[in-house]
């Protein structure tokens, strides 16, 4: 498995990734069609396209025969903040999380990021475990939108 930055091509596999990870993840949360939807206003090909365009994002992907996981972040006033990292299920207990989160992490401190934040769903279990194993603490609430449906976040941050 390569981690690498992602490419144009990848669009499709990224979209793939997160629903399949979010049906897998979200059953008793997201309602069915939310899922569908958020996919694909999220990972909207130009969307996508963008974020890779953009000089203060961050979007990896680990590629075993095509795309299996991804971590974007973004840089925002000196903050890395790690939007998502996602691992299709069928790959996960690998290590490959764990190598996206830290791909995206070295990234964003290489571009100037003197602290990280995540953010997961409140109600993700192995999420919240994830970041929490990761080093990163618990620091806020917040809230974010999916599929016109509002749903609690948890911020977690990591200084070291």
């Amino acid at each position: 498995m390569d981690i690498r930055e992602a490419r144009p091509a990848d669009v499709a596999g990224i979209r793939r990734v997160a629903e399949r990870s979010w049906a897998v993840d979200y059953p008793d949360i997201l309602h069915r069609e939310n899922v569908g939807e958020a996919a694909t206003e999220w990972y909207d090909e130009d969307r996508v396209r963008e974020e890779l365009d953009a000089d203060d994002t961050v979007l990896r992907v680990a590629d075993a025969d095509g795309v299996v996981g991804f971590g974007h972040g973004v840089l925002t006033r000196g903050t890395g903040h790690v939007l998502r990292v996602y691992v299709a299920p069928d790959h996960r207990g690998e290590g490959t999380g764990r190598a996206l989160l830290e791909a995206v992490e070295a990234s964003l401190r290489e571009m100037g990021a003197e602290d990280l934040q995540a953010m997961v769903l409140a109600d993700n279990e192995a999420g919240n475990a994830f970041y929490r194993a990761a080093g990163y603490e618990p620091v806020d609430e917040g809230e974010t939108t999916i599929g016109g449906e509002t749903y609690a976040e948890t911020v977690y941050r990591r200084s070291d």
